[in-house]
């Protein structure tokens, strides 16, 4: 085997994706700040209790994990930023006012999440903590969307789900709370034959509502739908009003729909939750939600919400940026040069020096200027190449 070959799903960036993925990231992180976010950089590893400390399963097993050297304690390599940046949150900060927090970076993943998704996702997010009202839902929600308009996209489904709806259905049913795991994978899935062999014994009224989620999704007329079908329990009354609420929040700005099984992330997920979807790419290209209870872990419970998505994935779905325009200039010492040199970049424009016997072979730059000593040979200027 070749000694440059890489690990499956996982790929150098060459220069001009990389340029892609850079400036959405400035793009997106400058935004958030507009919005009030703070910037914090989490650790790569951290020892492994931490970093698993109130995620679900599938955090878990996405997880790759190494023995430390130092300690001799289990270390993981983090899969997912949000329980980092909700961790800095409740003991670092240890903030009594909101608090909005912003991230950027690589993430590993033991397997891929689709069948062309690299392992080293670039994680970008921000999360609101303190602050348990829609509010703070409605203002994530509208950052998401903004972050894909900053893009170049313009037609996006947002996809609205709560898991207050299948929590407010098995309360009052000891035998599909016990199920709960099972049932959320077989709603995830829509396996509606698996469901029915599963709530055999529960309740009337608990199976039918189990039984009728995997058919509501669609507009949002399918609100009008689930409580219709659905038990009149205060607290399917509340998710369905909080989703009401949201999807009216995105009128105009994103073609909205409802899925009442779709519970990705169920596991520590404890209100609403969306998904992103752009043409171009099956799976959903963000996510985010409320996750209330995570804090609980590190000592502190906070409200807290938040998104994030991927930025490779993303820019993988974007043409090719153009070539940026340039100066070639000669190497030298001579002061004139360095300082007509250092004009021009101050300027902003890109000036690239050709070292001695090499010529520019570049992916991003397209040098259609020179800068050369005029007739006199007493000063540089700029000569326009054909």
């Amino acid at each position: 085997m070749p000694n440059w070959l890489l690990p499956e799903n996982i790929a150098d960036v060459l220069p001009s994706e990389a340029r892609k993925i850079e400036e959405l990231r400035r793009l997106m992180l400058d935004n958030f700040r507009l919005y009030g976010y703070e910037l914090v950089m989490p650790p790569l590893l951290e020892y492994l209790e931490s970093l698993l400390t109130g995620a679900g399963e599938d955090t878990d097993l996405r997880t790759f994990k190494l023995v430390d050297q130092l300690s001799g304690r289990m270390l993981g390599l983090r899969a997912d930023m949000t329980i980092q940046v909700a961790r800095i949150d409740a003991h670092l900060l240890n903030r009594a006012s909101v608090t909005r927090l912003c991230y950027a970076g690589s993430v590993l993943h033991t397997r891929p999440s689709g069948l062309h998704s690299t392992r080293e996702p670039l994680q970008i997010g921000a999360e609101i903590y303190g602050h348990a009202g829609l509010e703070a839902d409605a203002e994530i929600q509208e950052l998401a969307l903004a972050s894909l308009a900053l893009a170049g996209f313009t037609e996006v489904r947002l996809d609205l789900t709560h898991v207050g709806v299948l929590r407010a259905i098995i309360e009052g049913d000891a035998a599909a709370a016990k199920d709960e795991a099972s049932l959320y994978l077989l709603l995830r899935a829509k396996d509606v034959p698996g469901l029915q062999a599963l709530t055999e014994k529960y309740s009337p009224v608990v199976r039918d509502a189990l039984l009728a989620l995997p058919n509501l999704y669609g507009d949002v007329e399918v609100l009008k739908r689930a409580r219709e079908v659905l038990p009149d329990l205060p607290g399917i009354a509340k998710a369905l009003a909080e989703l009401a609420a949201l999807a009216a929040s995105a009128i105009n700005r994103a073609e909205v729909a409802i899925d009442l099984a779709d519970l990705r992330g169920y596991q520590y997920e404890s209100g609403a939750m969306f998904a992103l979807y752009v043409p171009g790419l099956p799976n959903a290209v963000a996510r985010g939600g409320r996750y209330d209870h995570v804090g609980e872990a590190f000592g502190r419970a906070r409200p807290a919400t938040g998104f994030s998505l991927d930025l490779r994935e993303l820019a993988r779905l974007l043409p090719t940026a153009e070539r940026k325009h340039s100066i070639r200039a000669p190497w030298g010492n001579a002061p004139e040069l360095k300082e007509k040199i250092a004009e021009l970049r101050k300027s902003g424009e890109v000036v690239i020096q050709s070292l001695p016997g090499h010529s520019n072979e570049l992916d991003e730059f397209e040098c259609d200027r020179a800068l050369v000593l005029d007739d006199n040979g007493s000063n540089w200027i700029l000569k326009n190449l054909g």
